[in-house]
């Protein structure tokens, strides 16, 4: 592989000795992740059922390595149950090393496709508020499918400026993940694309950004809050020195230790000005040291002191269900509250607690999508489905993995079920594969008229 010059020089500076060991592991294929899905399967009941062998990434609890020459998970039902997410081992570390507590107020900053934010998401276990925003409206849309596949629904999904946040948000989140845009040295074996986009936009660039979105995150976390900051590229500019300009804005904050691996890098202070001893407690990933791509991680804290007194947006007293979802709600085993409906002409959407006034913030989505009022009945939606558990909803068409029915279901075909159910039943069904929900279909006269979103289903 053809690396440019003085991006060789650089490598050669920061590892001495272990370069020659760097330049091999060029030779070497990618390592390919599937990372479970916690919020609706243990990892310990996923194995049972994971169809083709896995292997533990060692420093990840739910992270795993697969063939990517010989298998496509994506192209199984379970990855439409959204029991899985793709990501590469390595990056799965970041939202891994941020401890997320249920209840917290959590923000990713720089959120699509989602690999991160699907992960915090799922540790939230529906309480408390994730918070995923990314600049790109087209990539936010993304990020928002994989959050619903996901089944979370305690969420919004934003596409703003990070500047812009700081006016909502001052003080507002226990944990914030700063997966940060960067030069991308750490993925040139992954995408040798990435050497030309090196080329035209390298560290010099996105250092200026980085210390831009770090301290205005910084001024959204609440005192004795936790921050991680990521990147996958190699340059002191990105890393060390960026944390080191955020000690210098923000000296409130200190650098955390974080779980450890024996093929972790010690952050280094000598590329710093400060040469403060502590950004060793921040993590290199080298790809030559573990199997993973080029990482870097750094963990901290905000010191404790008076957070901001927010303003929260008024909620509803008391109220009712509109008639339509109370009837639906028969067959769901909980209830929503009514001070927590935010209703949008057709639209129903149940919002997270305790959220501040947010006029003018641009979203893709508030909270958990229910559905749709229409005249004199309630449509479910995909996202509500995918939140559901199978023990949660009365109405259940749980099809076996093998049955051919399945893969018909995603593929939007109405399904004959009449082996499954009696000429009596009708109305709406939740459609399981082994258990897990894939989305909703209406039966009437042993036949399913299929309701499988048309923007997921399955391509031939």
């Amino acid at each position: 592989m053809n690396l440019p010059n003085t991006f060789e020089e650089k490598m050669k500076h920061l590892l001495g000795e272990e370069y020659e060991d760097y330049l091999k592991c060029y030779e070497e294929p990618r390592h390919y992740g599937l990372r479970v899905n916690t919020n609706k399967i243990s990892v310990e009941d996923f194995l049972k059922i994971a169809p083709w062998p896995l292997r533990p990434v060692p420093w990840i609890s739910n992270g795993f390595y697969y063939d990517g020459d010989q298998i496509q998970p994506a192209k199984h039902p379970y990855y439409f149950a959204g029991l899985y997410y793709l990501q590469e081992p390595s990056a799965m570390t970041p939202a891994d090393r941020l401890l997320i507590e249920p209840g917290d107020r959590v923000l990713d900053v720089c959120a699509a496709p989602g690999g991160k934010a699907t992960e915090l998401g799922a540790k939230l276990q529906g309480k408390g508020v994730l918070m995923a925003n990314d600049i790109s409206n087209s990539r936010a849309k993304g990020l928002l499918k994989n959050i619903e596949l996901f089944g979370i629904g305690n969420m919004l999904v934003l596409s703003e400026e990070p500047g812009k946040l700081t006016e909502y948000f001052p003080e507002y989140f226990d944990k914030i993940l700063i997966d940060a845009p960067c030069s991308g040295e750490g993925m040139f074996r992954k995408d040798k694309k990435m050497v030309k986009a090196w080329e035209e936009h390298g560290p010099e660039f996105f250092s200026k950004i980085q210390r831009s979105i770090i301290t205005q995150a910084a001024s959204m976390l609440r005192p004795g809050g936790m921050m991680l900051y990521s990147t996958c590229t190699f340059d002191p500019s990105e890393n060390e020195q960026t944390i080191e300009y955020l000690l210098e804005e923000y000296p409130e904050f200190e650098i955390c230790e974080m779980a450890g691996y024996e093929g972790f890098a010690p952050g280094m202070p000598e590329v710093t000005d400060s040469k403060n001893p502590n950004l060793a407690k921040t993590v290199r990933i080298f790809p030559h040291r573990m199997e993973g791509e080029g990482h870097y991680l750094a963990l901290l804290k905000k010191g404790e002191g008076s957070p901001i007194a927010l303003k929260e947006k008024d909620s509803k007293k008391g109220g009712k269900l509109p008639e339509e979802l109370e009837e639906f709600f028969r067959n769901v085993s909980w209830k929503p509250e009514a001070s927590r409906l935010d209703i949008h002409g057709e639209r129903v959407y149940y919002m997270p607690k305790g959220l501040p006034k947010l006029n003018g913030v641009r979203f893709l989505r508030t909270g958990l999508l229910l559905g749709e009022l229409k005249k004199k009945r309630f449509e479910p939606s995909q996202a509500f489905a995918m939140s559901l558990k199978k023990e949660e909803y009365a109405n259940i068409l749980d099809l076996s993995v093998q049955d051919e029915r399945v893969i018909k279901y995603l593929k939007g075909e109405t399904l004959d079920v009449e082996d499954l159910v009696s000429r009596k039943e009708k109305g709406w069904y939740l459609v399981c594969v082994d258990g897990y929900p894939l989305g909703f279909g209406k039966l009437a006269n042993q036949t399913l008229k299929n309701k499988y979103l048309p923007g997921w289903r399955w391509q031939s």
